[in-house]
């Protein structure tokens, strides 16, 4: 069964599209069964994925609002090589539809429930904010990854968003938890980054993740070329990073999975 594993925080900027589509693809390469599903409105993971949001004919909408089962949705030619659940230019409008529906936090979950087994990872891309999309994606999800740029805010939207996993756990998905906090667009010549950094291994320890993501020109341009990173420029500091995330979750797995005390 595929560990689902929801991208979110409620601060927008922080790089959860980025870090979606480079993580799929690093694990892609790394031979897993991947599966992203892009459920915020902007749409940015399925372009850079190499698919036009205004050109897709089955998307996550109409998986939420319509019934449409997951399976007729998938697009398996992605620029990241893996499968794709994508974004249409009217996601927007599931927000309000979704509040006609009974049980409508759990209408994802749902239906990824026949193809999860198909797959390794399966990551969904949410939205900067606390909607009906990011609930969906949430009671979805068996856990949480987090990118957080290392500025000042970042410490005080941090436990905001713990505050609502545990609400959320409590309410509707028990099994809910934090997989890892990553930090994002880090520069080792600010000051402020590095006192950040050493904020956030001082106050979550293990749930800090060991690789950092540094900012990257080549990050930044990749999408504008609808690819990941690895396939813009695979030797750019940015593409390195998101590889060894990668190798770093897939080393956690095999530990928790034999077993290992980490």
């Amino acid at each position: 069964m595929a560990r689902i594993i929801a991208i979110a925080n409620q601060k927008g900027g922080v790089g959860k599209t980025t870090t979606c589509v480079n993580l799929a693809a690093s694990l892609a390469a790394m031979h897993k069964r991947v599966l992203v599903i892009d459920a915020d409105p902007q749409g940015n993971a399925t372009m850079a994925s190499g698919v036009s949001k205004y050109n897709v004919e089955t998307s996550i909408r109409h998986i939420l609002i319509d019934g449409v089962d997951a399976i007729s949705a998938l697009v398996t030619d992605t620029s990241g090589a893996y499968h794709l659940i994508p974004a249409d230019d009217e996601l927007g409008t599931a927000e309000f539809k979704l509040r006609d529906f009974l049980m409508r936090e759990v209408r994802l979950k749902n239906a990824l429930e026949p193809i999860q087994d198909n797959y390794d990872y399966i990551f969904i891309d949410c939205p900067p904010s606390l909607n009906y999309l990011t609930i969906n994606a949430m009671c979805a999800a068996q856990s949480i990854l987090v990118p957080l740029q290392c500025e000042y805010f970042a410490l005080e939207g941090l436990t905001l968003l713990f505050d609502t996993i545990d609400k959320l756990g409590r309410e509707v998905n028990p099994s809910i938890r934090i997989e890892g906090i990553l930090r994002t667009m880090y520069d080792n010549r600010n000051r402020l980054s590095s006192d950040v950094s050493k904020d956030l291994e001082n106050s979550f320890g293990d749930y800090v993740y060991k690789t950092i993501i540094p900012r990257n020109v080549r990050l930044a341009e990749a999408p504008s070329y609808g690819k990941p990173a690895m396939y813009y420029d695979k030797a750019s500091a940015g593409s390195k990073a998101y590889l060894a995330l990668a190798s770093e979750i897939l080393e956690k797995d095999f530990l928790a999975a034999n077993g290992v005390q980490q």
